[in-house]
């Protein structure tokens, strides 16, 4: 697994109070959204996510009190490599929480949390959102 964070994902109990604050408010620009999610690119290979609650537990699973409603995102290039970093990290330590699975959103991803409960997705995004996320990260640890 390459040392990466690709995806910060928060999730909110109302996104359209969260789109208003970040677009409108400070004058963000969204790198995408729909109904259920903000994107906001935040550094070259890093993208801020927010999340309809809901949608959020649907495919993570509950928030707990006492467990951040979040996740860290490593990007991965095939759905085949999502499978190998989820078991490297399972092998290292980690707890498998959700295995490698087709999203309805056209990718493929999986959660495991670390020792504390921190939880990542792993996942491969094939559009050109997600390629130039990979791209962007491959060239800055270039430098």
């Amino acid at each position: 697994m390459d040392q990466r964070i690709t995806f910060v994902t928060l999730a909110v109990a109302d996104l359209t109070a969260t789109k208003e604050f970040y677009l409108a408010a400070l004058g963000w620009e969204a790198s995408y959204q729909d109904e259920t999610v903000l994107m906001l690119q935040v550094a070259p290979g890093v993208m801020l996510s927010f999340w309809d609650v809901t949608e959020f537990e649907a495919e993570v699973g509950p928030v707990k009190l006492g467990q951040a409603p979040l996740t860290l995102a490593h990007n991965c290039r095939s759905a085949q490599a999502v499978d190998s970093v989820l078991r490297t990290a399972v092998n290292a330590g980690g707890t498998l929480l959700v295995p490698g699975t087709a999203r309805a959103w056209g990718g493929y991803s999986g959660y495991f949390s670390d020792p504390t409960g921190y939880r990542w997705e792993i996942a491969w995004n094939p559009s050109p959102l997600g390629e130039r996320l990979l791209d962007e990260a491959d060239a800055a640890a270039q430098l």
